[in-house]
C-alpha cells in the first residue's frame, strides 16, 4: 500500500503564505504525476496544480502566478508554496499521486491523502 501524508496547513490573513508538504510512503513501486486539490465547504473538490515526474507542471487558472508546486522524486514527495493567498483559497487542501505498490507493480492508482486545512482571513 501507499500513504500520503500532508502537512504545513494553518491560519494565515489575506496575502499571506504558506507551503504545503505531502511525502509518500509505504510499499512504493513508483510514483508518477503528483499533484494539490482543495475542496472548500458546500463546493466540489477541484484542482489546484499538478506536477509529472519531468517536472511539467499545471495550475487551476485561480492560482497561476500565486501558487507554486514542485517535487522531489527521490524523497517522493511533493511541495505547494502559496503566496498571496486570498479568503476564496480557504478549504481542506488533499495531496494526490498516481503510483503503484511493489504488491501490484503494473496496476496504477490515484492515491490520496487525509487532507490538510488552510484558512485565509480577510
Amino acid at each position: 500500500q501507499v500513504q500520503l501524508v500532508e502537512s504545513g496547513g494553518g491560519l494565515v490573513q489575506a496575502g499571506g503564505s504558506l507551503r504545503l508538504f505531502c511525502a509518500a510512503s509505504g510499499s512504493i513501486y513508483g510514483i508518477n504525476a503528483m499533484g494539490w486539490y482543495r475542496q472548500a465547504p458546500g463546493k466540489q473538490r477541484e484542482l489546484v496544480a499538478t506536477i509529472t515526474t519531468g517536472g511539467h507542471t499545471n495550475y487551476a487558472d485561480s492560482v497561476k502566478g500565486r501558487f507554486t508546486i514542485s517535487r522531489d522524486n527521490r524523497k517522493n514527495t511533493v511541495y505547494l508554496q502559496m503566496n498571496s493567498l486570498k479568503p476564496q483559497d480557504t478549504g481542506v487542501y488533499y495531496c494526490q499521486a498516481r503510483g503503484s505498490s511493489v504488491a501490484r507493480p503494473f496496476d496504477e492508482y490515484d492515491y490520496w491523502g487525509q487532507g490538510t486545512q488552510v484558512t485565509v482571513s480577510s
